[in-house]
């Protein structure tokens, strides 16, 4: 049996490192950090790694500084790509990041995450620059919204300096006036492009045009460490902050990929902070410092070499979580659709603490994108929050609210605007549950969506099909024959996953009625929170036409004059686009002779192509026909979009096509 070495560090009583200001307690800890990026980029050579890593060599002070001054049990990090030296200044294991990256089971994350994506209790890192600031601001505000006293600190590189997104966040950090440190690692160079051939004006002055608290430290200043704890308590104590540390990498980007001049490497391994901490100590203390150290991270390899390749998944088929229990009542009330999601709203608020609104023009007497949160803002201050024009840093914002136990809506005031936060959407909120165990994120996008307006090109699409395309999103698109209101209580309540949720702009004034519809039984699991309806005819329909959202109204008016025609149509209405409720659709369909899909979103993929397919592959043998739109922009006159949205010409066109060819 193999006897462990133990720790050369002392730890804290909540179990991570304890490092003080002196100089044994910097280097010991230090060189530790410097001991495990050399001994991946051994692993790297041996052909023992695969995909990359970014070391933090030479940046070891740098990216101990803020992390060890983080003293509070609440305390969050969130990291980026290079974030070695973050994650163990945090949590002390070194096995575990070692294993990770070689992609074995003692991993901390099984594998999964590689050197990249590591998550370990509050801290969270991912790849995407800028990502992680608009999840900082949502975890910041949680801490501010529980009393709690930890802060969030969002490490960044210089190179992050021209992503949109970060300046997002840190102006909503500071009108919110959040409990958040923005950490700029400015090392002036990206990957090999020089930041100061990329980066305009003063970044100090960044800072303090958001209002922002604002610092500059060098690394190597003899003070460095505690110059930061003392920004660590501004920011504990004022509010928001950025930081900006001064610091050299020794290492490459990524590997392999460093083109700078000899003689510029060499002026950097003269300033090396962690060196000249080193020759603070007598030579014998710090080669006894040394040779622990080694020992240590031998064993460490020793260990991550023996564990086996990582072979399970946090998410074996799908991160969707199953959803909660418990029955909600419904708050269907008399009038229109609008009435029904401003009543489901209320509720929410009213009956969960946790719930929070995010939106532009939120507040009285706007009432938020047509008008479906007026009342809300003076009912419950603090909790319907208006925010700036900001789609990715709101969302994020609530991305970063879910992770912390809230149950975020965050309103987009047009689904166009859903692409501006589709990275927030596509890595982040998507990918998390996936990669970290006993992380949800159980976020609801509301966003008004389609044409029939006049809008035009940018303010009329419906990119449901987009949005079916992400990975584990789910997508919801009711009617105005659905119970709306319990719909989007069931997406926020009981389903703890991430959720658009389309409202048709044209059913806001649409009354809300069942009419003559029932619920479709469900085969798929949960997909009773977001049923499908049917009308059914007196007998063997001649065909089935499946509609959902603002198309059916226009498919009820087009069935009745089929009617007429003694043409027997079924009427299937969806509400739950992805994940697909495939199994309940093809029990209910699969011997229909004809089946329509008529959509009014674009037909390159989403529920038409992803239904057409589930048909194919049961054995379908009956005709189906597609309609959508054409693959053109959405003209403004009405005279044009009426060429270009499926309307009664283009559906009969299509049932006739369907009736004739038998």
């Amino acid at each position: 049996m193999t006897t462990r070495l133990e720790s050369p560090f002392a730890r804290r009583v909540d179990g991570r490192p304890d490092i003080g200001l002196s100089p044994r307690d910097v280097y010991q800890f230090g060189h530790l950090i410097r001991q495990s990026e050399h001994l991946l980029l051994d692993l790297f050579t041996q052909g023992l790694l695969s995909g990359t890593t970014h070391t933090c060599l030479g940046q070891e002070l740098c990216q101990m500084s803020v992390v060890r001054a983080l003293t509070e049990h609440d305390d969050a990090v969130l990291s980026n790509h290079r974030n070695h030296g973050h994650f163990l200044t945090y949590s002390g294991n070194f096995l575990g990041l070692i294993a990770e990256i070689m992609g074995r089971e003692a991993g901390v994350n099984g594998g999964i995450g590689g050197s990249q994506h590591l998550a370990l209790h509050h801290f969270h890192s991912n790849g995407v620059q800028a990502g992680m600031t608009a999840l900082g601001v949502g975890q910041a505000m949680a801490r501010k919204l529980r009393g709690s006293k930890g802060i969030v600190a969002a490490v960044v590189g210089d190179g992050t300096l021209g992503e949109g997104l970060l300046y997002e966040s840190m102006n909503l950090a500071s009108i919110w006036m959040l409990p958040m440190l923005f950490v700029l690692e400015h090392n002036g160079i990206a990957q090999t492009t020089l930041t100061a051939s990329t980066i305009g004006g003063s970044i100090e002055a960044r800072g303090l045009a958001f209002g922002l608290q604002t610092w500059r430290i060098d690394d190597a200043d003899p003070d460095f460490l505690a110059d930061v704890e003392g920004v660590v308590a501004a920011v504990r104590k004022n509010g928001p902050g950025l930081l900006i540390i001064d610091t050299k990498r020794l290492g490459p980007h990524s590997k392999g990929d460093d083109l700078r001049e000899l003689i510029e490497m060499d002026a950097i391994r003269l300033r090396d902070p962690l060196v000249r901490v080193g020759a603070r100590l007598p030579a014998n203390e710090r080669e006894d410092i040394e040779d622990q150290n080694r020992a240590f991270m031998a064993d460490i390899r020793a260990q991550a070499e023996a564990s086996p390749d990582a072979w399970e998944l946090v998410a074996p088929t799908t991160i969707l979580r199953p959803a909660l229990a418990g029955e909600l009542a419904s708050p269907r009330v008399k009038g229109n659709v609008r009435a029904q999601l401003n009543a489901a709203l209320h509720q929410l608020l009213d009956e969960d603490p946790d719930v929070i609104l995010l939106g532009e023009d939120m507040h009285e007497p706007y009432g938020g994108a047509f008008k479906v949160t007026q009342g809300l803002s003076a009912k419950y201050p603090g909790r319907v929050i208006s925010t700036p024009i900001s789609e990715a840093g709101i969302v994020g914002a609530g991305i970063g609210l879910a992770m912390s136990g809230f149950k975020p809506v965050v309103e987009l005031m047009f689904a166009d605007f859903v692409t501006l936060a589709m990275d927030q959407i596509y890595n982040h909120a998507v990918k998390f549950p996936g990669m970290f165990r006993d992380v949800e994120v159980p976020i609801v996008l509301r966003t008004p969506s389609g044409a029939r307006r006049g809008y035009g090109p940018t303010h009329s699409q419906s990119p449901e099909n987009l949005m079916s395309a992400v990975p584990g999103l789910t997508v919801v698109y009711p009617s105005h024959r659905h119970d709306v209101g319990l719909l989007l209580k069931n997406a926020v309540v009981r389903w703890p996953n991430p959720t658009v949720f389309f409202e048709h702009k044209l059913l806001y004034g649409v009354a809300a009625d069942a009419g003559t519809y029932e619920i479709l039984p469900s085969a798929d699991v949960g997909t009773d929170l977001f049923p499908t309806l049917v009308r059914r005819t007196d007998g063997e329909p001649d065909v089935t036409i499946l509609a959902y959202g603002g198309m059916l109204p226009f498919v009820e008016e087009f069935v009745d004059e089929l009617r007429t025609e003694e043409v027997a149509v079924e009427i299937v209405v969806p509400s739950l686009l992805s994940p697909i409720p495939a199994r309940s659709l093809i029990t209910h369909l699969l011997q229909r002779a004809r089946i329509a899909v008529f959509e009014e979103g674009y037909g390159e993929a989403g529920f038409g192509v992803s239904f057409g397919s589930a048909l194919a592959e049961a054995g379908y043998r009956g005709r189906f026909r597609r309609l959508n739109p054409p693959s053109v922009p959405i003209p403004a006159a009405r005279s044009l979009e009426h060429l270009v949205i499926p309307e009664r010409r283009q559906m009969m066109a299509a049932i006739v096509d369907l009736l004739s060819n038998s």
